[in-house]
């Protein structure tokens, strides 16, 4: 009796002599590496589909969209469950994307996101002369990804490229941390520690969340000399499609330049430009932004 090897997601290889079986009176054979790959494509055919479906769809509705049999299909879809990339929906026989393609999106877009905010900070650094940077949560560490130098003879050192200690103490830092649950925030600076950079750092946590919680009623962040002496800057926050932080962008200035009016203006710039990325990336609204939009 022949046995297909379709419910494998494998096909069955010429023999030596270019018949079907592989040599006399013997078993076919397979080819690992070429069963493996052919796996990943099917794989991957099955996420995308899901994905031009909605996002959530039936086994018969794949099988019949990607012309792969039911038995494949469940194959295929049980690994995809298992690491998180599928998850069942629409009762017993449905299947939707799982949370980890988001983890992926979330990862993609800040590998982009300092191309995408390139022409934003330098609006930012045209406009309001200061230096500005871009940011990102990565684990448990800040990292200035991007960053303008000041267009002013005196400019501020606000922190260099690279990884910082400094989530709770930076205007970038806190516009991220503010939209994150309690306990990811504590884990994340409890990881680094509240390390105080100068008399005007917070480093309770109690008094951290009262200061986040301020930052979420108003849109914007603010580092009141609590990174470095003589140097006030202003943040906000970049959000993707599902509304979660990917980045934040901050202007800095000294303090012999921080009228009211300066830091008004640096303010406007950096949520107009955060505000628009985050549109860019198809984030929802906030509250805040329906309440005040720009």
């Amino acid at each position: 009796m022949t046995q297909t090897l379709e419910t494998l997601g494998e096909g069955r290889e010429p023999g030596p002599t270019g018949g079907p079986g592989g040599p006399a009176g013997g078993v076919p054979r397979r080819d690992p590496e070429r069963a493996s790959i052919q796996s990943v494509d099917r794989a991957l055919t099955l996420l995308e589909t899901i994905a031009e479906l909605g996002g959530e769809t039936t086994l018969s509705r794949l099988a019949s969209r990607t012309g792969l049999n039911i038995s494949t299909c469940h194959h295929l879809l049980a690994t995809l469950v298992q690491r998180g990339f599928v998850t069942k929906g629409l009762g017993r026989r449905g299947y939707a994307l799982g949370a980890r393609i988001l983890y992926l999106s979330h990862a993609c877009l800040q590998v982009d996101l300092p191309r995408r905010a390139q022409s934003a900070l330098d609006r930012i650094n045209q406009s309001t002369g200061e230096t500005v940077h871009l940011a990102a949560l990565q684990g448990d560490e800040l990292v200035t990804v991007l960053k303008r130098e000041a267009r002013h003879a005196v400019r501020v050192d606000a922190g260099a490229l690279g990884t910082s200690d400094a989530a709770h103490a930076t205007a970038t830092g806190k516009a991220m941390l503010a939209w994150l649950p309690e306990d990811e925030i504590r884990r994340i600076v409890m990881a680094r520690g509240m390390t105080r950079f100068t008399p005007h750092t917070i480093t309770d946590f109690d008094a951290l969340i009262e200061a986040l919680r301020l930052v979420r009623r108003n849109g914007f962040s603010f580092d009141r000399e609590e990174f470095r002496p003589g140097v006030v800057c202003v943040g906000a926050a970049i959000r993707d499609h599902s509304g979660g932080v990917v980045g934040s962008i901050s202007a800095s200035t000294p303090t012999m330049r921080a009228s009211d009016d300066h830091i008004a203006h640096m303010r406007d710039e950096v949520v107009a430009a955060t505000r628009a990325l985050s549109a860019e990336l198809g984030a929802p609204p906030t509250a805040h932004e329906r309440a005040k939009p720009l």
